[in-house]
């Protein structure tokens, strides 16, 4: 629609391998338009939730993280599921973990490490594939940086 991809909530994309979250510094951007509670953005097949929408409150969060016993998911309380246009991003300079939207800061915290993951990228698609975790809403201009980049 309009040069964005179209979610219906049954259908996903499926790319190869692009990057490991263990290797040092990232960032992903995506613009998105709706979506519901519990639905994944942006994922890795046998990894983790990229970008996703919060189970409850319909706000930003993401999976990535190191896997060991004081690491926990990173949210936000931005809502993104309000039906506007968003900006959503992550980024991992090596030590901190930024989710945000709009352009804004919204969480911020200190992780060791990200967990090493090889499997294929997904889109508007959650990590397992689970019906529940498609992504319904519009999905545009997703970038994947293998640095740090402030939005």
């Amino acid at each position: 629609m309009d040069g964005a991809l179209e979610c219906d909530g049954t259908t996903f994309v499926v790319a190869n391998f692009v990057l490991d979250p263990s290797d040092g510094p990232l960032c992903v951007l995506a613009w998105i338009k709706g979506g519901r509670p519990g639905q994944a953005i942006i994922s890795q097949q046998a990894g983790a939730d990229w970008l996703m929408v919060d189970p409850t409150m319909g706000t930003l969060m993401t999976e990535l993280r190191s896997g060991g016993r004081q690491s926990s998911l990173l949210g936000s309380e931005a809502v993104v599921t309000d039906g506007d246009w968003h900006r959503v991003g992550f980024v991992w300079d090596g030590s901190r973990r930024r989710l945000y939207v709009d352009g804004v800061l919204v969480a911020e915290d200190t992780d060791v490490a990200l967990d090493h993951c090889s499997g294929g990228l997904l889109l508007a698609c959650g990590k397992l594939m689970t019906p529940d975790s498609f992504f319904t809403g519009l999905l545009d201009d997703v970038r994947i940086y293998s640095r740090a980049v402030r939005p």
